[in-house]
């Protein structure tokens, strides 16, 4: 099982790939809006936003998230450390219920390069 600092670690790589993507990737990634990551197995929630190409202030509270982000993710902490580590497919671990995406259709269509 992941450790919080593991699952902090791989959100603050995933906040330096989003900085360096390009082209259609560098797109999505400009979206200015609000995101959650729910880790389950930890019982922890990392919010932050999600702007100018990157993830910033990035927090994390006990439980589920205080409110609702225009972006919620759900998943396990070894889930996220394999999404951004790149050995876990997110388009396959979605459609099987091993990661959740919640967001406007607008987003999620945006988003979609990014995944």
């Amino acid at each position: 099982m992941a450790t919080l600092e593991q699952c902090r670690a791989a959100l603050d790589r995933l906040a330096q790939n989003l900085s360096s993507a390009d082209g259609e990737a560098r797109g999505a990634a400009a979206l200015d809006r609000s995101l959650s990551c729910r880790i389950t197995d930890l019982d922890v929630t990392f919010l932050g936003r999600l702007t100018g190409g990157t993830l910033r202030e990035v927090t994390s509270v006990p439980g589920p998230p205080p409110h609702k982000a225009e972006i919620r993710l759900t998943m396990t902490g070894d889930d996220l450390i394999a999404l951004v580590d790149g050995q876990l497919n997110f388009a396959r671990a979605w459609g099987s219920g091993r990661v959740k995406l919640e967001a406007g259709l607008r987003d999620l269509l945006r988003l979609r390069s990014l995944l």
